[in-house]
């Protein structure tokens, strides 16, 4: 929200209430309870008027300072987001003050309060990270028209006629709550959810609100109300809710962050690295989930409005597996049921007339998990509506009717899943999906939810719940899957979400466009989004929206099958690769068969990503915070701490371009070819190719060739891969089992002295060759069976 005309005037009858001194300290328990009165006070007379801010300066968990500001205090709404869900907060906290400041310490982040002026200073233990300065917190009454352009007001929501028939009188004016941080010279600003506009932030005006708008606008699907720096920390506003954030936009120094209502809470998360501030915010807001190891295969879709009779699902399935393009997981979208009827939950029997027999019979055959696509919406034409009109189980208008609208479906309603009630019986209709065979559920929607003139079953606020609906719809359905598979068995193909979301995986980008601008795009909004707190991300290979030219389905190919997980899936047209020229093929099998081979490596990553929150695909910027080269760059990524992964997004025959960072880089596909960096590499890159680099010092464990699936025994037939050690050097990498978050064992490499040792230093592993490769040049041995140290002379 800009209240501003410019920096120095407000917009017209935009009246605020600044805090502008302390007027009483109190420490409680791990902070300090404020009065921050919002006139100057020289006498007791001026205490007798004006808004007084109540604020709590405090540390829940260790290296996290919150500020939490309220004016009226009441009942606090609902829905909220949940903190701590996982693990337990670290209480940290050393408290200190004198006569005019207050100190808040924890985890080497200290806040330092002023009494008059009041302002707020974050330090770290070498530098100020950043401030709340004077003015830089206040009670705005703002008069309506300036908040029409608010996400929430021009939302098709609250303007379309058939969702808001009846709108009600505006108010003259709206109460916000706005507080502001300091921007330093050469601050950059990342994340906010899965954002698909200009990666950095710095300049745009970002809404918290979700929206189903594709990748090519403003609107994202994902919005997540924590932003993180590149000085050190990040900033998680606590609101479920609109949250509206001017990120040096109204003030070119300073990110302003602003709710309507009476109360904001936000959090300063610090931490010396980009992974231990998202380690912390993880801690607040919850861990990935474990995924089980099939779920990094390659998924295939029936796409969207084409046929997917089962003569073309089998022809489709056994055409990958006679190319060596196993699938591991295949989908069938919307109309696996009835046109007009999504959600009734039941397969067309005109397409699928004995389900479960079809469904087992391709399982066994081919080997896959079956996946449909579900949404939380009821068409008017279901035959399950009525049942859901009878049992209260829709969203309602304030008249008592369900809330009901066209788009999408006819005369849709909406699960209103803050209904214990409702949650049962949309449970039941998946519970009966599995007992056919479905493996796991694709949960579309969960954007549109409506906030005007509606009232939820358990009274919560509606532009509260508008956000909040994407977390516990994906929790309801991961929960079944749980319940009916175990824990760490569980897996949903999600769209939308918000703060917590990502503990329930795997998300995908939405709607997106067969283009290389919009693959940039899916790449931008993936490496946001996993700044913003979720381990895994992937999106539609070769885009949703039309038939892409073969050059960019290959392409799209190669980046989809380096992302933590990968589908196959379109709108008009197929994604199978035999539609795009036979040589597609063997582009794919070459591209997931180095995938199933990296899985060793990936699953380890994702066991990271469920215990601290540790993305698997990474902007540059997280793993080298200390080359500012990184800090802009959105067109490639690292996939973990030793994988370069460098997409191409230009039109065979022209140049791509990317960086690589200090220290010698390895080729992953053709390993005598080396780059000492930091440098800018520009090259045609075949069609057939992707730049994929290997970090120098890394140890890689590898399986083998042609294992055609991604769960196996990881332990087993592990060829090592080291990377040019430093002499004395010694690196670990741990095996996963594959099954769970066990452990197999731990590999040790050692380079002293000209010689390499390579051992099990813990656990069982099964080695079945080393390989140690420095400048181009590669040092193999075979290892016997049951052998578990091996020197090689360099």
């Amino acid at each position: 929200m800009r209240f501003n005309d410019g920096f120095w005037l407000l917009k017209s009858g935009v009246k605020p209430s600044f805090g502008l001194q302390v007027v009483q300290g109190l420490e409680d328990g791990d902070g300090f309870n404020l009065q921050v009165a919002t006139k100057a006070i020289r006498h007791r007379g001026d205490t007798l008027a004006g808004p007084v801010l109540s604020v709590r300066v405090y540390s829940p968990t260790e290296g996290v300072v919150g500020v939490k500001i309220e004016h009226f205090k009441h009942v606090d709404p609902t829905p909220n987001i949940a903190l701590f869900p996982d693990d337990p907060p670290i209480p940290a906290v050393s408290l200190s003050k004198s006569e005019n400041t207050w100190s808040v310490t924890t985890g080497g982040l200290s806040a330092e309060i002023t009494q008059n002026p009041y302002t707020i200073t974050f330090k770290s233990p070498t530098r100020t990270l950043t401030a709340a300065g004077f003015k830089h917190q206040a009670v705005y009454d703002v008069p309506y028209k300036w908040t029409l352009r608010s996400a929430s007001n021009s939302s098709c929501l609250t303007t379309d006629v058939s969702s808001n028939p009846r709108p009600e009188v505006p108010p003259e004016t709206v109460r916000y709550i706005n507080s502001e941080l300091n921007l330093s010279p050469g601050e950059l600003i990342f994340g906010l959810g899965e954002q698909f506009g200009a990666f950095v932030k710095n300049g745009q005006s970002v809404s918290i609100w979700n929206q189903d708008g594709g990748t090519s606008s403003e609107q994202a699907y994902k919005c997540v109300p924590f932003y993180i720096t590149n000085r050190n920390y990040g900033v998680f506003v606590n609101h479920p809710g609109e949250v509206e954030f001017e990120v040096g936009s109204e003030k070119v120094s300073r990110v302003g962050a602003s709710v309507a209502g009476e109360s904001l809470e936000y959090f300063v998360i610090y931490g010396p690295t980009p992974l231990e501030i998202l380690e912390r915010y993880t801690r607040m807001t919850g861990r990935p989930a474990l995924l089980p190891s099939w779920t990094f295969g390659l998924w295939l879709s029936t796409s969207f409005l084409t046929s997917y009779d089962e003569k073309t699902v089998s022809s489709f399935l056994q055409g990958m597996q006679t190319r060596n393009c196993p699938v591991r997981v295949f989908h069938l979208d919307c109309f696996w049921m009835k046109q007009y009827e999504w959600c009734s939950f039941t397969f067309d029997p005109d397409n699928f007339p004995d389900p479960k027999a079809y469904l087992s019979e391709i399982k066994q055959k081919y080997g896959v998990k079956i996946c449909v696509w579900i949404n939380p919406y009821i068409s008017q034409l279901s035959p399950i509506f009525q049942e859901a009109v009878r049992g209260g189980y829709l969203i309602k208008r304030k008249d008592g009717t369900p809330w009901q609208w066209d788009l999408w479906q006819p005369g849709l309603g909406v699960v209103d899943v803050t209904n214990p009630e409702a949650r049962k019986w949309y449970e039941a209709k998946l519970d009966a999906l599995v007992d056919l065979g479905v493996d796991t559920f694709k949960t579309d929607f969960g954007e549109r939810i409506p906030h005007a003139n509606v009232v939820f079953h358990d009274g919560s606020d509606p532009k509260r719940v508008h956000n909040t609906y994407s977390v516990i719809y994906n929790e309801m359905v991961f929960q079944l899957l749980e319940r009916r598979f175990g824990k760490g068995e569980a897996v949903v193909f999600a769209r939308s979400a918000t703060a917590g979301g990502q503990r329930f995986p795997v998300h995908w980008g939405g709607d997106c466009e067969s283009t290389f601008e919009a693959m940039a795009e899916t790449l931008r909004g993936g490496l946001s989004l996993t700044f913003s707190g979720f381990a895994f991300a992937s999106h539609d290979i070769g885009g949703f929206e039309g038939h892409p030219p073969p050059e960019i389905y290959n392409r799209w190919v190669a980046y989809g099958l380096f992302s933590s997980h990968s589908r196959l899936h379109g709108s008009m047209s197929y994604r199978v690769p035999w539609q795009y020229g036979e040589a597609a093929a063997a582009y794919m099998a070459k591209f997931l068969d180095a995938k199933h081979r990296l899985m060793p490596y990936l699953y380890q990553l994702s066991l990271q990503g469920n215990t601290k929150g540790h993305p698997m695909q990474r902007a540059m910027f997280i793993e080298f915070l200390e080359d500012r080269t990184t800090h802009h760059l959105d067109r490639q990524y690292m996939l973990g701490p030793n994988l370069l992964v460098a997409p191409v997004f230009v039109p065979d025959g022209e140049e791509s371009e990317y960086y690589l960072p200090a220290g010698r880089w390895t080729s992953f596909f053709h390993p005598s070819r080396t780059q000492m960096g930091p440098t800018w590499v520009k090259e045609v890159v075949p069609i057939n190719e992707l730049p994929v680099w290997v970090r120098q010092g890394s140890v890689l464990c590898l399986g083998p060739s042609n294992v055609g699936r991604p769960d196996y025994d990881f332990a087993q037939g592990v060829e090592v891969q080291v990377y040019e050690l430093d002499e004395g050097q010694t690196v670990q990498a741990e095996v996963p089992a594959g099954k769970g978050p066990a452990i197999a064992g731990v590999v040790e490499a050692t380079l002293r002295d000209g010689k390499l040792l390579v051992r099990v230093a813990n656990g069982e592993v099964g080695l079945h060759s080393v390989t140690y490769r420095a400048g181009g040049l590669e040092r193999r041995v075979s290892v016997a069976q049951g052998e578990e140290e091996v020197s090689l002379m360099l």
